[in-house]
């Protein structure tokens, strides 16, 4: 399996989809430092929020395969510049999370958005909580 960078704003879910990526327990906890937790590098929300953090994101992407921006559909805020993912020097991957929160197809499409400006490449939709999608992305990143 490729190994992973996540990326995403404060509760975007990251640690979450670690836990179901690997078929743990879903248990909330919020990361207060960057962890290594097998194939997968979870990073704080804040890393994400705020700029003086950004060296801090793209020296850790050095020991990623993949970057994985995560995008909540329950957060309306768009952290992202565009070009957002061109500090990584490493593919880009979008994943909308908490889709089963979604009221309609609209908020999938602008969460999408979101990622599209920041430069990902390709977008899952997915939901730690449905398993919804997690099939299909775990698949993709075991190619």
């Amino acid at each position: 399996m490729k190994k992973m960078m996540f990326v995403g704003a404060v509760s975007a879910g990251k640690t979450t989809l670690c836990q179901a990526v690997h078929n743990w327990e879903l248990k909330y906890k919020k990361t207060q430092q960057v962890e290594f937790l097998n194939n997968i590098i979870d990073t704080p929300g804040e890393y994400a929020e705020f700029r003086i953090d950004y060296r801090v994101l793209a020296i850790t992407a050095a020991n990623a395969d993949v970057v994985v921006l995560l995008q909540s559909v329950s957060d309306k805020r768009n952290i992202y510049a565009p070009g957002f993912c061109s500090m990584f020097n490493r593919p880009c991957i979008g994943v909308v999370t908490k889709i089963d929160l979604a009221e309609d197809e609209k908020e999938l499409i602008n969460a999408e958005k979101k990622l599209r400006h920041a430069g990902c490449t390709k977008i899952f939709r997915l939901s730690s909580v449905t398993q919804e999608g997690i099939k299909e992305f775990r698949e993709f990143m075991e190619q």
